[in-house]
C-alpha cells in the first residue's frame, strides 16, 4: 500500500476580488476569472532558494606535505591544459594505498585547481560504497545532484537518468569531481563532468582510461630524503640518521610514517630510537606471510624499497602502533575489523560490546587509525583508512569464529531495531508483517536519540546503507532469516523514498529466500512485492511481472488480505505502463481495463480490512485506470467518492494527487475550464504540502491547459512559477517556448 504522509493543512483557492464570478465544481475547487487564476499562480509560495554557493567537497590538505614538488607540477600542468580545452578531462592518480594520493590531489586542489574550475569540487571515496566488489554509481549520481542542489524529489531512480539529470545540471560548469579508490573503468567514465574534470585515484593503472586521453601521474613512496624530511618536521628533535632509519623500516610509505611518528607523540618519555628498536624487533615476528601477502594485496603493492614489500613494511607498523595502545582500544580496532559495513558510530560499537568507547576512539583518532566521516545525520560516524581497514580485518581472522559471530550477532540485531524505528518513523503506521521491535528507541542511543521523526530518521538510514546492507549479506550467510527479512522489509522506507532500486533488488531476494527457509509465504509475498517494485521503477517489466507471479501463487497462503491488495496493485501499475506503450487505441484501452479490474481487486482487498488510507489509494487507482480508459465520467464519480473519504482522515496528499487526475477527467470531458479549476487546486495542495515534484506536475499540466484556452496571463504566470520552481529545486530553467 502507499504509505501515509504527513501534511499541514489546506490554504484555499480564494477568488481575491469583490465581484468576481466562480462556479462550485466536483470536490473543493471553484472555477474564477483567468486574471485572478493567474494572480493565484504568481502568489504561490516557494521555498527558499538555497545558498548560491558551489559545493567544496574537496579533503583538508595537511600543512605539512614534503617532495611532490614533480607530481605538483605534472598534475597542475595536465589540468591546466585539459582546463583550456572544450571537452572535459580526465587525470588518474595512481599509487599503492595510504601512499598519499588524496593528499597530493587536495594540495592540488588549494594551489590552482579551485581557481581553474570555480563551479565547485564534488567528492567520493568509492572504497566506502564499494560491496562485494561493485559500487552502486546511481547512489554515487544521487549523492552528487543533491550536493549540487538539487532537491530529493527530483532525483530519478535510475543509472540512466540519474547520469542524464547529472550531465544536464552540470552542463555549463567547471566543475572538479575527485573520486578515490576507482578500480574499473566505468566506474570513473559515469562521473566525468561535461565541462570539468575528474580527478581519480587508484592503486593500479586503467589502461582503458588511458585509451580514453586520461593523463597520468604516478605517486611512488617517498624517497629517504624526502621521508627524512618529514619525518624531522613532525618530530624536530630526531637526528638525520634515525629518521632515515624510520623510513626504510617503512618503506617511505607516508601513512606508515604517520602512525609511527603519531604513536610516538602520544608517548612523550619514548624516542625515535625507541620506535626503529620496535619496528626492527617486531618486523619479523608478527603476521604470517598469506597475512603479509593480503596486506600487499588489499593496498595494490608490489615488492618496494628495502627488504620486504611495502604492505609489508606497513603492516609491521600498524602492528606495532596497535599494540602500543590500551587494551579496550585494541579490542575496539579489533571489533573495526568485524563490522559488516565501512563506517561506525558510538552507540553501534557499544551495541557489540565494546568499553571506553569514547576513550577508544579518541585514541584511534589520535593515531591516525580512525577518521571522522561527514554524514548529514546526526550520530558522528568512524572509520578506518582503507589499508588501515584491510589490516583490521587480517587481524579479526585471529580471532575465534564463536567471538566473531557473536559479534555479528549484536551488530545485526542493533541494525534491525534501529531501521524498524527508522522505517516507523519516516512512513507511520503503514501495513508491516514484522512486529514492533523490543528495545526501544532511546536504548540504542546512549547519549541521545539516533534520530527524532521522519526527516532525521530517513537520514539515518541514507548515511546507514551500506553498513544495512552489509548487515544483510552477513544475517543471510549465519542463517539468521528473520533478521535478513525484517531489515529489508524496513528499508522499504529508505529504498522507496531515496530509491536505491538496485540495493532494494538486491536485499529483496535474499529476503525470499528467508522466507522460504522460514516457510512464511506472508513475507514471501513482501519481499516479492518489493523486488517487483524496484523493477518497475527502473523500467523492467518483465522482472517486475516474473515476481508477481510467483507472489500471486502464494496469496491463498497469506492472511492479511493486504498482501493481495499490494500484489494487485503493482500488477495493475504494471498493466498501465505497458498501456502507455502501446500503439494501438484498442490494445492501450486492453490493458486499461486490466488494470482497472485489478485495482478493484486490490481496493476490495483493503475494504475487507479496513485500511481507509488504502481505500483512498486504491479508489485513485481504479481513477487513473479509467481516465486510461477514456471513460471520464466514471472516473470522476470514483474520484468524488475517493476524496470524501480522504477528507475525512486528513489525507491531504492523497487529495493532492485526486486533484490531478481530477483534472485529466475533465480535459477528456473538454472541460478545461474545470481542467484549470483542478489542476490550480492540486498545485495550491502541493505548494502547502511542500510536494514540489507534485507542484511541478501540475505547474507544466496548467501551462498547457492554459495554452489550449489561450490564455496568455495564466501561461506567463505558470512558466514564470515553474522556472523559479525549478531553479529553487537546483534545476535549470525550462526552455522558453517558440514564438
Amino acid at each position: 500500500m502507499a504509505a501515509p504522509a504527513e501534511g499541514d493543512g489546506l490554504s484555499s483557492l480564494g477568488t481575491g476580488g469583490g465581484g468576481t464570478t466562480h462556479n462550485t465544481v466536483s470536490g473543493d475547487a471553484v472555477v474564477v476569472g483567468p486574471l485572478l487564476m493567474a494572480q493565484h499562480i504568481e502568489g504561490i509560495r516557494l521555498p527558499p532558494a538555497p545558498p548560491d554557493a558551489p559545493p567544496g567537497q574537496a579533503p583538508p590538505p595537511s600543512r605539512v606535505f614534503v617532495n611532490r614538488t614533480k607530481e605538483l607540477s605534472d598534475l597542475g600542468d595536465a589540468a591546466r591544459a585539459l582546463a583550456a580545452g572544450p571537452d572535459p578531462g580526465v587525470l588518474m592518480v595512481v599509487g599503492v594505498g595510504g601512499v598519499g594520493k588524496t593528499q597530493l590531489v587536495a594540495q592540488a586542489v588549494r594551489r590552482e585547481l579551485v581557481q581553474l574550475f570555480p563551479q565547485g569540487q564534488l567528492y567520493v571515496d568509492l572504497e566506502d560504497l564499494r560491496q562485494d566488489g561493485v559500487v552502486d554509481l546511481a547512489a554515487v549520481l544521487g549523492g552528487f545532484l543533491r550536493a549540487l542542489g538539487v532537491n530529493n524529489d527530483y532525483v530519478p531512480g535510475g543509472l540512466a537518468e540519474r547520469t542524464a539529470l547529472f550531465r544536464s545540471v552540470t552542463a555549463r560548469s567547471r566543475l572538479l569531481v575527485m573520486v578515490d579508490n576507482v578500480q574499473h573503468a566505468p566506474e570513473a567514465r559515469a562521473l566525468v563532468p561535461p565541462r570539468g574534470l575528474l580527478v581519480v585515484t587508484g592503486r593500479r593503472v586503467l589502461p582503458s582510461l588511458l585509451m580514453d586521453g586520461a593523463v597520468l601521474i604516478d605517486v611512488a613512496p617517498l624517497e629517504e630524503a624526502a621521508g627524512t624530511e618529514l619525518v624531522r618536521r613532525w618530530y624536530a628533535d630526531a637526528d638525520e640518521e634515525t629518521a632515515a632509519d624510520v623510513v626504510r623500516l617503512c618503506a617511505g610509505h607516508p601513512l606508515a610514517l604517520r602512525a609511527a611518528v603519531e604513536w610516538l607523540a602520544a608517548r612523550p618519555h619514548l624516542t625515535l630510537d625507541d620506535v626503529v628498536r620496535d619496528l626492527t624487533a617486531g618486523r619479523y615476528g608478527t603476521g604470517d606471510d598469506g597475512a603479509r601477502e593480503a596486506m600487499g594485496a588489499a593496498m595494490g603493492a608490489s615488492e618496494g624499497p628495502g627488504e620486504g614489500g611495502v604492505g609489508e613494511a606497513v603492516e609491521a607498523v600498524l602492528d606495532s602502533v596497535v599494540a602500543g595502545v590500551s587494551e579496550e582500544t585494541r579490542h575496539l580496532y579489533g571489533l573495526f575489523g568485524v563490522l559488516p559495513g565501512t563506517t561506525a558510530t558510538a552507540d553501534l560499537l557499544r551495541a557489540a560490546g565494546a568499553t571506553r568507547v569514547d576513550e577508544g576512539l579518541g585514541e584511534l583518532l589520535s593515531s591516525r587509525l580512525a577518521v571522522l566521516v561527514e554524514s548529514a545525520d546526526r550520530p558522528r560516524r568512524y572509520r578506518l583508512h582503507d589499508v588501515v581497514r584491510a589490516h583490521a580485518r587480517l587481524r579479526a581472522r585471529e580471532l575465534p569464529e564463536a567471538r566473531r559471530r557473536a559479534v555479528l550477532r549484536l551488530v545485526v540485531d542493533f541494525y534491525a531495531d534501529a531501521a524498524a524505528h527508522a522505517d516507523a518513523a519516516v512512513l507511520g503506521d503503514r501495513f508491516r508483517i514484522q512486529p514492533p521491535p523490543l528495545r526501544p528507541l532511546a536504548e540504542l542511543g546512549l547519549r541521545k536519540a539516533l534520530f527524532t521523526g521522519g526527516a532525521e530518521a530517513l537520514e539515518w538510514l541514507d548515511a546507514e546503507r551500506v553498513n544495512l546492507q552489509g548487515a544483510i549479506r552477513v544475517a543471510a550467510g549465519q542463517g539468521w532469516h528473520q533478521e535478513v527479512w525484517r531489515l529489508c522489509e524496513s528499508l522499504w522506507a529508505l529504498y522507496h523514498s531515496r530509491k536505491h532500486l538496485a540495493d532494494c533488488v538486491e536485499s529483496g531476494f535474499l529476503g525470499i529466500e528467508a522466507a522460504q527457509h522460514e516457510a512464511r509465504p506472508d513475507v514471501e509475498i513482501r519481499m516479492r512485492n518489493h523486488v517487483a517494485r524496484a523493477a518497475y521503477e527502473l523500467g523492467d517489466l518483465d522482472r517486475a511481472e516474473s515476481q508477481l507471479d510467483a507472489a500471486t501463487g502464494l496469496l491463498e497462503l497469506a492472511g492479511d488480505p493486504r498482501l493481495s491488495g499490494v500484489v494487485w496493485e503493482s500488477r495493475g501499475l504494471i498493466e498501465l505502463a505497458r498501456g502507455r506503450s502501446e500503439q494501438a487505441p484498442h490494445a492501450v484501452g486492453e490493458r486499461a481495463e486490466q488494470a482497472r479490474q485489478l485495482f478493484e481487486r486490490a481496493l476490495a482487498a483493503n475494504r475487507a480490512v479496513p485500511d481507509r488510507h488504502g481505500v483512498v489509494v486504491q479508489s485513485y487507482n481504479v481513477a487513473q485506470a479509467l481516465v486510461a480508459g477514456e471513460r471520464w465520467s466514471e472516473a470522476l464519480g470514483v474520484l468524488d467518492e475517493a476524496a470524501e473519504v480522504a477528507r475525512a482522515t486528513g489525507d491531504e496528499p492523497m487529495l493532492l494527487r485526486i486533484d490531478l487526475v481530477r483534472a485529466h477527467a475533465f480535459v477528456g470531458l473538454g472541460s478545461l475550464e474545470r481542467a484549470v479549476t483542478a489542476t490550480v487546486a492540486a498545485a495550491d495542495r502541493a505548494a502547502v504540502l511542500k510536494q514540489f515534484a507534485k507542484l511541478d506536475q501540475a505547474l507544466e499540466l496548467l501551462a498547457a491547459l492554459a495554452d489550449r484556452a489561450e490564455d496568455r496571463p495564466l501561461r506567463a504566470a505558470c512558466e514564470e512559477k515553474l522556472g523559479a520552481l525549478r531553479r529553487t529545486m537546483g534545476l535549470r530553467p525550462p526552455a522558453a517556448p517558440p514564438a
